[in-house]
């Protein structure tokens, strides 16, 4: 659909402002935080929101909220989204002020990486430590990638995305990628992974598995990668995938097998001890799925297995 008279005004009026210019200059490489931006374009927080509302309502920005934080990007999707695309071409970056903002902008996400690095760091022993006792990561990572080639994927949600690696190993082969999360520490090294590879289509949100903000039929391809022995309840988790999902939309569900590693549930707080291939193909007939493909890779402790899945044709 076009863009309308009165969206197109309401495009250039927004833009058409010293501060909410430098806003959406600085938005050409990922989110940004009201604090962030008060802290770069040194104005007080009540005036920074208010040029935020104004281009939010115009469409050009779109807001999503973690706990006490909001995160804002520029909207996705839209005509007027389209439209201030091609604007910020024109934006002259060498400008004094915008180079300024640019550089204090720099300032702000090296102690967002360096507080994210900090967590990271505490962690990744632990992470180390089961990644060892399984197949090697880079072995799954072909295998999806070699699944997914030669298809059309317009819109990817990764349930638990954790650090992001599946926003980033997709990033070649979709057009828009959302990856959810409940811990702000991991959205906050998944943002810095994307932002130092310069992926600015894939984004992150705090969200929950079982209650996705999308809307039903918006999603091609849904991953759930070594995150559902953490859930309370699978089955919930696929049925609220299953909604999302496009007619001719995909699941990849991966983790482990059913094994006896008790420390897992005790030091890592695995809820479950792996899955069945009777168990997840229960799931998928109970959400109008269809298993089209699996796969056991074998590990030194820990085997891993591999289910795709799409729309069962009867609900189509």
């Amino acid at each position: 659909m076009a863009i309308t008279m009165e969206q197109l005004l309401a495009t250039l009026k927004a833009t058409g402002e010293e501060t909410r210019l430098r806003i959406l200059a600085l938005f050409k490489n990922g989110e940004l935080t009201v604090t962030e931006l008060v802290s770069v374009l040194r104005q007080s927080q009540p005036r920074i929101s208010r040029h935020l509302r104004l281009l939010c309502e115009a469409g050009l920005l779109e807001r999503h909220r973690e706990g006490t934080w909001i995160f804002y990007r520029l909207a996705y999707g839209s005509e007027q989204a389209k439209l201030i695309k091609s604007i910020m071409n024109f934006c002259p970056y060498d400008d004094q002020i915008l180079q300024h903002d640019q550089e204090r902008l720099v300032e702000v996400k090296r102690e967002r990486d360096k507080k994210a690095a900090e967590y990271f760091e505490e962690n990744a022993k632990n992470w180390d430590k089961i990644r060892s006792s399984y197949v090697p990561e880079k072995q799954v990572e072909d295998f999806l990638l070699e699944e997914i080639k030669g298809k059309k994927i317009d819109d990817l949600l990764d349930v638990g995305t954790g650090t992001g690696r599946m926003l980033e190993l997709f990033s070649s082969y979709t057009k828009h990628g959302i990856g959810i999360d409940l811990s702000r520490e991991m959205l906050a090294i998944a943002r810095s992974h994307l932002e130092q590879n310069d992926i600015d289509h894939m984004h992150v949100r705090q969200g929950d598995m079982y209650d996705l903000a999308l809307s039903d039929h918006s999603i091609d391809l849904v991953i759930f990668h070594q995150v559902l022995h953490f859930a309370d309840d699978p089955l919930a988790a696929i049925k609220e995938t299953a909604r999302i999902l496009r007619n001719d939309g995909c699941v990849i569900i991966v983790d482990f097998l059913p094994h006896k590693i008790e420390k897992l549930r005790e030091e890592y707080a695995h809820r479950r001890l792996g899955f069945s291939n009777s168990e997840v193909s229960e799931w998928c007939v109970a959400t109008d799925l269809k298993i089209t493909k699996t796969e056991v890779m074998k590990g030194r402790e820990l085997d891993i297995g591999i289910w795709i899945a799409h729309k069962n044709q009867k609900s189509i």
